[in-house]
């Protein structure tokens, strides 16, 4: 069964990231489903869908794998408290 994939310049956690602890300010997050990102751009990082940005940060790796999405991104800057 094909499953679409989706553009994103937004990166959603909703608190699931986990940090990478070889890499300062690096976190890892799995999102179901297939999403592209774009890699080492700057982009949004927010909590949730609704709200404000929490920072900004750019796409390290992307991996895809039975229907998931691992992303491993760095923060670059951080508006609010993480």
């Amino acid at each position: 069964m094909s499953m679409p994939i989706t553009f994103e310049w937004v990166l959603v956690t909703e608190g699931k990231q986990e940090r990478v602890p070889d890499q300062p300010n690096s976190y890892k997050i799995t999102l179901d489903g297939y999403h592209l990102f774009p890699i080492e751009q700057t982009i949004e990082i927010k909590r949730h869908k609704e709200k404000g940005h929490i920072g900004f940060g750019e796409i390290l790796e992307l991996r895809w794998h039975k229907q998931q999405t691992t992303c491993i991104y760095r923060l670059t800057s951080l508006q609010s408290v993480n």
